[in-house]
């Protein structure tokens, strides 16, 4: 699982919180930020903090962190540039103005998972003495791919992408991309 670890003082204490590319929130894929409890998954007391602020997300296809601006009339600040619309790359080390209130990006840890082969068991080749001359081999399957569910790690064909997955119902929109071998 991906993570992005966000650190800052609030009323005199350090507090800490860690941020997943896919944990439960208030606006399913992002985790917000701001003043307003209702709204946001992370509650900041500085009276400079617009109550619905920013929102971090994960971009599966770059695995990167990326901040986005909600309001234009109060922009973030992210190492030392203004963020008035769009969205942002977070790194380790990035340090986040809301208003007057600092935020550091103390830690992220991406888990790049390569393209997965899945391969059906091979049964052992027939071992015989006699070759017919006239019998070929028969030919494997060309492998497909499928989208691989980031929740049941079920395999769905690249048409279910704007449907979902069959199993859970989970957005194929972050899945992974596999190599599904055939059985013959």
């Amino acid at each position: 699982m991906n993570s992005l670890t966000l650190q800052w003082q609030d009323a005199g204490q350090s507090k800490t919180q860690q941020v997943y590319d896919q944990q439960s929130s208030k606006n399913p894929g992002t985790i917000r930020i701001g003043r307003d409890p209702l709204r946001c998954d992370i509650i900041l007391t500085h009276p400079t903090v617009s109550g619905l602020h920013v929102e971090i997300f994960f971009h599966s296809q770059q695995q990167r962190f990326y901040i986005r601006n909600l309001r234009e009339t109060n922009p973030p600040q992210i190492d030392g540039k203004s963020l008035i619309q769009g969205e942002m790359m977070l790194s380790k080390g990035s340090l986040i103005y809301l208003g007057q209130q600092q935020l550091q990006v103390t830690d992220i840890s991406i888990n790049s998972i390569p393209a997965t082969i899945l391969v059906p068991p091979q049964q052992p080749p027939v071992q015989s003495g006699y070759n017919h001359p006239k019998k070929s081999l028969p030919t494997q399957p060309k492998p497909v791919y499928g989208l691989q569910c980031s929740r049941c790690y079920k395999v769905s064909p690249p048409e279910n992408l704007q449907v979902g997955c069959s199993w859970c119902g989970t957005s194929l929109a972050a899945a992974v991309s596999v190599l599904v071998a055939p059985s013959n």
